[in-house]
């Protein structure tokens, strides 16, 4: 109930100010389960891509969004449980396993599950690693792979803006991909690593990005420490100036010093000698 009156609100203003272009809606199935996976460039990838497709998407959202203290964090995760959200703790170990029957879960009622493979959003508007989870839920559901690029969401929304800017966006669905030929694979790592690939490929090849085969999360731990290190070199720098400052301040400061007192008698210029 929830989900369909967010909708009936949201799409049309969606629409009205952002007036997203949509290629291939016809791409997805009518009906039957099928994974979208999507490239993630911004929070608002999340209310985009469902507001624009016909068919219900649930994602696996990460579980930070449903812990948030506050009124801000309880009426995010108040939002993502009634938009039917599904979290994921991304700690690794048991917990993904857990994402994954989730995930299996809503494909088994024959529904759309939306899952970006990077993990987390682009630190960079650049296209990273997947991530195997995505191989094995296609195996094991049997459900096909849509790939799916949101374009210039990173611009309207960039990671920490509050207000998105007013501004055209765009949306590609790709042909579906079959992996039904690596049926009963999905413990093979190789098989899984081969599949998140091929995912990947077509969606570099949607999206126009620039692949950089790293993990995302990988990625923004480099980009915060290099900031951090670039921070604490600025701060040494100023340090530094202010010190040698405050030397040429002090120095400037002192009285002159008093030229010695002639105790020749005379000048080299006169020539003369003293007695």
């Amino acid at each position: 109930m929830f989900y369909r009156l967010m909708k009936a609100i949201i799409a049309p203003l969606l629409r009205l100010f952002f007036r997203p272009e949509v290629e291939g809606r016809e791409n997805i199935p009518e009906r039957g389960p099928a994974i979208l996976a999507s490239n993630h460039l911004s929070f608002s990838d999340s209310f985009f891509l469902p507001a624009m497709v016909p068919r219900r998407v649930t994602f696996l959202a990460k579980s930070d969004y449903f812990t948030g203290r506050g009124i801000k964090g309880r009426l995010t995760a108040a939002f993502f449980r009634g938009a039917g959200q599904v979290p994921v703790d991304r700690t690794g170990g048991t917990a993904s396993e857990a994402a994954l029957n989730a995930g299996l879960k809503v494909l088994g009622h024959q529904a759309l599950l939306g899952i970006y493979p990077e993990g987390t959003r682009s630190p960079d508007g650049r296209l990273y690693r997947g991530k195997t989870g995505i191989a094995r839920m296609a195996l094991e559901s049997g459900a096909p792979v849509i790939p799916v690029v949101m374009i210039d969401t990173e611009k309207i929304q960039p990671p920490g803006k509050v207000i998105p800017k007013v501004m055209r966006v765009g949306i590609k669905i790709g042909e579906p991909l079959d992996f039904s030929r690596y049926e009963g694979m999905e413990d093979d790592r190789f098989i899984l690593r081969s599949i998140t690939d091929e995912i990947m490929y077509a969606l570099m090849e949607l999206s126009g990005q620039e692949y950089v085969d790293v993990y995302a999360a990988d990625a923004k731990k480099a980009i915060t420490e290099a900031r951090k290190l670039a921070a604490a070199a600025d701060k040494a720098a100023k340090a530094e100036a202010a010190a040698k400052a405050k030397v040429e301040a002090e120095s400037a400061a002192k009285p002159a010093a008093k030229p010695a007192e002639d105790t020749t008698g005379g000048t080299p210029e006169s020539g003369t000698k003293s007695g």
